[in-house]
């Protein structure tokens, strides 16, 4: 890539010299002879590195700078002057000039400073080129889906986003809640801060104590230093908690206090530090029930349940599997090094069939392993696991009213009927996990 320089110098000479000489190093060169044409350049061309003159016809080089700044801040300049001044140069160099030097003096030292200032300008492009590309992958237009259901998720979360509230993300495994919570968290006026995630489920209660709120050296055995809990890592920005209905009893009351305070102990500390910090916590645990029964704490729920979302399962979401599918494809096979592979309808129409306990997660798996184990250029349904090829035949066996079948498919149907279609409670009740629930009313056709 060929960089830009402009020079600005009312000096005809002296510009055409500099412009030789640093076209010479392989830049491409633009020239203005006052102040008025060399931002009319800057703001048709892409420039990278400004030389230019302090003393022009219209106006002072030095303030210039801040109009530059103001307009193009990626672009360095590097400001030339006939004599010496150093109220000019601190001043320059507060007005973020790359480098302020003296003509004729410093002559020898230009190409090195472009040069440098050039490898400014490409890493400062880069970094926004980053920035850029977390902000989108994060951003509400890159969630997947045009269900009615999604887009009034989208909704709801994009109303909130731009509030400091708690928000509380419900819905099952795998239905992209911690992609909210990124999405809400980029698009409040917290972005550029911290996001910082804690999955509750993942430690013990002493270790999520001490992750969560941090410790003091001594502490605990093994604590060898002082350690940052996640609340003060996220001072500023956004502590996402998920699965938070695994939390701990007694650690929910001590993070109630900060919700509440804005205060927290480290553990084994007795001086309290404040985080303002904004709260997005995920669950897929019906935490009013669990509250009604005492296993989570109720004053906690409705601090957190400021604002729910729920977010829909896949199964709710049928007309977005193909769009889903089709995103996965093209993502699994450029990165197995295929040509994006085609989807016959059978492929798609077995998808769009089965159950999907596991939600998104589970399709991109599903899908991840079809395109592995496909060899030709259109995915059929033959790539897709055995449960998903022969779900119809399943689901079309005659069932004896005396089986174990029958009676398992009536008891769940009862204890359906007495949670009043909550899948959550009606498994727990069963003492079965969800995924094995959604399995058996897939299998029993059970609405």
């Amino acid at each position: 890539m060929t960089h830009k320089i402009l020079i600005i110098d009312d000096e005809e000479k002296l510009r055409s010299l500099l412009a030789r000489i640093i076209k010479s190093e392989g830049f491409e060169v633009f020239e203005a002879k006052d102040l008025k044409s060399g931002f009319k350049k800057l703001e048709q061309t892409d420039i990278d590195v400004v030389l230019c003159d302090v003393k022009l016809p219209d106006g002072n080089g030095v303030d210039f700078l801040q109009n530059i700044k103001g307009s193009f801040p990626l672009t360095e300049v590097i400001l030339l002057t006939a004599f010496g001044n150093i109220p000019d140069g601190v001043q320059a160099m507060k007005n973020g000039a790359f480098d302020y030097i003296v003509k004729g003096d410093d002559n020898d030292k230009i190409i090195p400073l472009l040069y440098k200032a050039v490898e400014k300008v490409h890493l400062q492009k880069k970094v926004q080129q980053l920035e850029k590309r977390i902000n989108d992958k994060y951003s509400f237009n890159t969630i997947i889906g045009k269900s009615k259901g999604i887009e009034q998720v989208i909704d709801l979360a994009q109303k909130v986003a731009k509030t400091d509230s708690t928000v509380l993300l419900t819905g099952e495994t795998g239905t992209g809640k911690e992609v909210f919570a990124q999405a809400i968290h980029e698009n409040s006026n917290r972005v550029g801060k911290s996001f910082v995630a804690l999955n509750c489920s993942t430690f013990t209660k002493e270790i999520l104590e001490s992750e969560l709120f941090g410790h003091k050296q001594g502490a605990f055995t093994g604590a060898v230093k002082d350690k940052k809990g996640f609340i003060e890592e996220a001072n500023g920005g956004t502590l996402f908690l998920d699965e938070i209905g695994e939390m701990p009893i007694d650690l929910q009351a001590k993070l109630l206090r900060v919700l509440e305070t804005s205060e927290y102990i480290p553990v084994g500390d007795t001086t309290p530090k404040k985080s303002n910090f904004r709260l997005i916590a995920a669950t897929n645990r019906d935490l009013k029930t669990e509250s009604d029964e005492h296993r989570f704490r109720s004053d906690l729920y409705f601090r957190l349940n400021i604002f729910e979302i729920k977010l829909p399962s896949l199964r709710e979401r049928i007309k977005d599997i193909g769009v889903f599918t089709h995103h996965f494809v093209k993502q699994f096979s450029e990165k197995t090094n295929k040509k994006t592979l085609n989807i016959s309808d059978d492929f798609l129409q077995k998808l769009e069939n089965y159950s999907w306990p596991g939600n998104i997660r589970e399709l991109k798996n599903i899908i991840e392993r079809s395109v592995i184990l496909s060899n030709d250029d259109t995915l059929t349904s033959d790539v897709l696991p055995y449960e998903m090829q022969h779900q119809a035949e399943k689901n079309t066996k005659s069932m004896s009213a005396f089986s174990m079948q029958s009676v398992e498919k009536l008891h769940i149907q009862k204890v359906l009927n007495y949670t009043k279609g909550n899948k959550a409670e009606t498994a727990r009740l069963l003492e079965i996990g969800i995924a094995t629930l959604y399995r058996k009313l897939e299998e029993y056709q059970i609405q």
